[in-house]
């Protein structure tokens, strides 16, 4: 019979450190900050897959699983830390409430904010003293080099964009995504391998521009062209199956004729 108890916040960080204890979970007592670093990246793509799921089919459930699965990340990396004498889950949930009251300073102080263009500059001013940033590059310097790197690159281009330092249209900044494409192309002819990584890396910056000009996400929009790809090839492969044939033993005219049918 399933377990019906309601555990609170308490027992389930004494659940961990029991996980973590000499006669506890071999593998969980093994686990560091660093092997610990990719279940955090996943952990926290799939609460996004959740919300997601969550907007189409009002699955709250497994939203509310996917969420657990973070805080056990969080409340392990919290015990790992506790166990090392460095800090406590504690300092965790005190630190972040300092912060979220320190940042909204029109809620829990006397400062008024007209609108919401107000209230995020005043939220980076107080990012800026809080991390003891003087000039724009640090800034840049601090965005984490772990995010995806579409998402990275459009924190860095906001940057600049508030200082001046970006296209002012969208057409020159189109121009500027044509023109590296040529910048590529020249560069593969002459089969210079580190000018072509450094030309196509600045294309995708620039593509990445042109999503906050177009006002869309860039990695949405990249996963929906993902998915429609996988559709695609989907039903591509049904058409094989139902002509008694695999895609692996067609041709390429064989293979572009049933993905020109598709499309």
């Amino acid at each position: 019979m399933e377990n019906e108890k309601q555990y609170s916040y308490e027992e389930f960080t004494e659940i961990i450190r029991r996980l973590r204890a000499k006669d506890g979970c071999p593998w969980d007592r093994e686990q560091t900050h660093s092997s610990l670093k990719n279940c955090m990246i996943e952990e926290a793509y799939e609460v996004v897959e959740g919300i997601n799921e969550y907007e189409k089919t009002k699955d709250s459930e497994n939203l509310c699983e996917e969420l657990g699965d973070v805080l056990l990340q969080v409340v392990m990396h919290a015990i790992i830390a506790e166990e090392e004498g460095i800090f406590t889950m504690e300092d965790v949930i005190s630190g972040i409430s300092k912060k979220m009251i320190r940042r909204h300073p029109h809620v829990f102080g006397t400062e008024k904010i007209e609108n919401t263009e107000d209230l995020l500059q005043n939220w980076e001013d107080i990012k800026k003293q809080e991390k003891q940033e003087e000039t724009i590059s640090d800034g840049m310097k601090r965005v984490a080099r772990a995010l995806p790197a579409t998402i990275r690159a459009e924190k860095i281009q906001k940057k600049a964009a508030r200082v001046g330092l970006e296209q002012p249209t969208y057409e020159l900044a189109e121009k500027e995504v044509l023109d590296k494409i040529k910048d590529l192309e020249k560069a593969r002819k002459n089969k210079d391998f580190t000018r072509i990584m450094d030309e196509y890396g600045e294309l995708l910056f620039d593509v990445v521009k042109l999503s906050r000009f177009l006002q869309l996400n860039v990695e949405n929009s990249l996963t929906n062209a993902t998915d429609k790809f996988i559709n695609r090839f989907v039903s591509v492969e049904k058409l094989a199956i139902l002509q008694g044939k695999r895609l692996d033993e067609m041709s390429i005219g064989e293979l572009e004729a049933l993905w020109g049918r598709i499309k």
